[in-house]
């Protein structure tokens, strides 16, 4: 076999295995050979992601979340990160013995808001948009990269930054692999993440950043699978 009918195999990859097969069944009947063959399926593959983006699906995972929420989860990063630093200095070790402090509560709260909204936000993206998921995932990663070349706070490691990174990860996996989530555990969990992000309302202007990253939690609780105390209704009506 000729490397261009291995780069035919690999490029066919890149599609759906259904229709896989019946382009490359294609190609064999009509007897293309393989470079010809190759473009066929790159200008096929092309044209399925130019027909995905006529959608407004993934502009909404790809520029209405993924790029800006990268953003602002890796400025709460290094502000959860900044927190345990100032906790730790305040003396949690002690020769006495461990003392929690007055800080560890809201360093608690805030660390549970950054998982909450990094996994909210990666699951919205997953389960939005499946078949761009790597897009977004190109428009996160660039401003982490970014702000790594940049990073000159001395105390603090660059790494700090990407703290959001782990949970966020993990809501796009499940993003993938299920389209919503049970109401109750969605409208619990979009209440508690808003609960938690009051007290940084005091802050002049930071309100915007919360609700930013808070919408995609009541994304979840709008597309959740509903129980049948609020479907039961409709169903009879049919």
């Amino acid at each position: 076999m000729g490397i261009d009918c291995r780069l035919t195999l690999i490029a066919s990859k890149l599609l759906q295995p259904l229709e896989r097969e019946a382009v490359l069944g294609d190609l064999v009947e009509a007897g293309e050979s393989g470079w010809r063959g190759l473009f066929a399926v790159l200008g096929l593959w092309m044209r399925r992601q130019v027909d995905l983006w006529t959608n407004w699906r993934p502009w909404l995972a790809a520029f209405g979340l993924a790029l800006p929420a990268s953003f602002l989860l890796m400025g709460f990063s290094l502000s959860v990160s900044h927190a345990y630093q100032q906790w730790i200095r305040l003396g949690l070790f002690r020769l006495t013995g461990i003392s929690v402090g007055s800080g560890f509560s809201l360093l608690l709260c805030n660390a549970v808001v950054l998982c909450g909204w990094a996994w909210t936000g990666g699951f919205v993206v997953g389960s939005v948009s499946r078949r761009t998921v790597w897009v977004s995932a190109a428009l996160s990663l660039a401003p982490c990269l970014f702000c790594l070349e940049r990073f000159r706070v001395e105390s603090l490691s660059r790494f700090c930054l990407l703290l959001f990174l782990p949970p966020a990860v993990w809501g796009v996996r499940r993003g993938l692999q299920i389209a919503c989530v049970r109401f109750g555990a969605a409208l619990v969990l979009a209440a508690a993440l808003t609960a938690l992000s009051i007290p940084s309302w005091s802050s002049k202007g930071s309100w915007i950043p919360n609700w930013a990253l808070s919408w995609p939690a009541w994304y979840l609780v709008a597309t959740a699978q509903k129980p049948d105390w609020l479907t039961g209704g409709q169903r009879d009506a049919k």
